[in-house]
């Protein structure tokens, strides 16, 4: 089940918020990419599991996602520990990923910041060839380590290391996000409002995107920051 591209996310629709765009982006180009939710969203004001779940198929439908999976890890109470760590490994080492995208480092859900720590360190992990893991066959998996990872900006304003252009796919981010139609503004709800039901945080990942784009010189983009260094083979690749 090796993919090009693994996106975590502490909750269903972080993904798609933070990085739907490059998703769609790379999916356009023949990438294949996974999604592993690393928890079910349950101490959310608003849906329940199973809307937050059905949310997910949708918003995945629309991106066109090879594979997408809930680890059903404790929303708010996760922690980064050896446990789950081996959780982590397991599908690190199933999907064989050349890039990681994860949470961002510090962010105003404490639960983005202790994905993150539990990403990179189990992205560290996976490489050991002395923890062994079994797959879902009973058979040893290979050590498998990424080659990059990426963290895509959420709540808190985060100067990026680096924009991603997608230019001709925010519609279809906006797309996958709204499919989240418990969680965001709706002008005939205005009932048990949180700080991402507002008309504001919802406009707010559309201007994000324009506003980086307008930065990069494009129409679009999505930020990143990175732990490594990021390095090119050629200039090219630098030219937007």
């Amino acid at each position: 089940m090796k993919v090009d591209i693994l996106a975590f996310g502490a909750h269903p629709d972080d993904v798609e918020l933070g990085c739907g765009g490059t998703i769609a982006l790379s999916i356009a180009q023949g990438k294949t990419v996974a999604i592993v939710d690393l928890t079910q969203g349950e101490l959310g004001t608003r849906g329940d599991v199973q809307t937050r779940k059905s949310e997910a198929k949708i918003a995945s439908d629309v991106l066109k996602i090879y594979n997408r999976e809930n680890l059903k890890f404790e929303d708010g109470f996760f922690e980064n520990n050896l446990e789950n760590q081996l959780v982590l490994i397991e599908k690190i080492r199933k999907y064989q990923p050349n890039i990681v995208l994860c949470n961002s480092r510090r962010d105003r859900h404490i639960d983005h910041g202790k994905a993150n720590q539990l990403v990179n360190d189990s992205c560290f992990l996976s490489g050991l060839n002395k923890i062994e893991t079994i797959d879902q066959n009973g058979k040893n998996q290979k050590s498998w380590r990424p080659q990059l990872i990426l963290e895509y900006i959420q709540w808190n304003e985060v100067k990026p290391d680096i924009v991603i252009n997608i230019t001709g796919y925010l519609d279809k981010k906006i797309e996958a996000v709204r499919a989240y139609k418990s969680q965001l503004f709706d002008s005939k709800k205005n009932e048990n409002n949180t700080p991402i039901s507002t008309e504001n945080f919802l406009n707010s990942v559309k201007y994000r995107a324009q506003n980086l784009g307008r930065l990069i010189g494009t129409e679009a983009g999505e930020g990143f920051t990175s732990r490594q260094l990021l390095a090119i083979k050629e200039l090219d690749s630098l030219i937007k």
